[in-house]
């Protein structure tokens, strides 16, 4: 197995959750809160997918699904373009309302140009550095990596709220 499977493995895992999450919920329980400063799961499920989104389209050197595809109008969030949710207050998680299948549609959307760019990479092309701002610098790897990592919490998070409002 290639590296690069790896992570399309990683990837594979969390849009399989990400869809059992999703799976049959309501909208009501999709902006339930266990407690008042808790994150959703549409404000979770909106952003492991805005950040997959803006990182993959960052390494590719393309534009975000969320713009090129139309998402940020669809969803109407009262955010910018590029907000993903990092630094968000308790309100503005609280904003993020989308039905399911919008939230699913733009999941998929993303996973699969994720997929796509993924599937075009070499081994090699993990050791390349993306970005010197860090002692040491990060490479492409580590970058997907922390991609996947990131993911799967938050939908774990997400699964967790749905297995309390179900």
């Amino acid at each position: 197995m290639r590296s690069i499977d790896v992570l399309i493995d990683g990837l594979g895992r969390v849009s399989d959750n990400v869809h059992a999450v999703l799976d049959g919920i309501t909208s009501d329980q999709l902006v339930h809160r266990p407690t008042p400063e808790a994150n959703t799961i549409a404000w979770l499920v909106w952003h492991l997918t805005r950040a997959q989104d803006a990182q993959i389209a960052d390494v590719a050197g393309t534009e975000q699904v969320w713009t090129s595809a139309g998402f940020h109008e669809r969803f109407g969030l009262p955010f910018p373009p590029s907000a993903s949710g990092y630094g968000q207050s308790a309100e503005e998680v609280g904003q993020v309302v989308a039905e399911p299948d919008l939230l699913r549609e733009y999941y998929d959307a993303t996973h699969d140009v994720s997929i796509e760019y993924l599937s075009a990479l070499t081994d090699d092309d993990l050791d390349r550095v993306i970005d010197e701002n860090w002692d040491p610098p990060v490479t492409l790897g580590v970058r997907l990596i922390s991609i996947v990592d990131d993911d799967a919490q938050h939908v774990g998070q997400a699964a967790y709220v749905r297995g309390l409002v179900s």
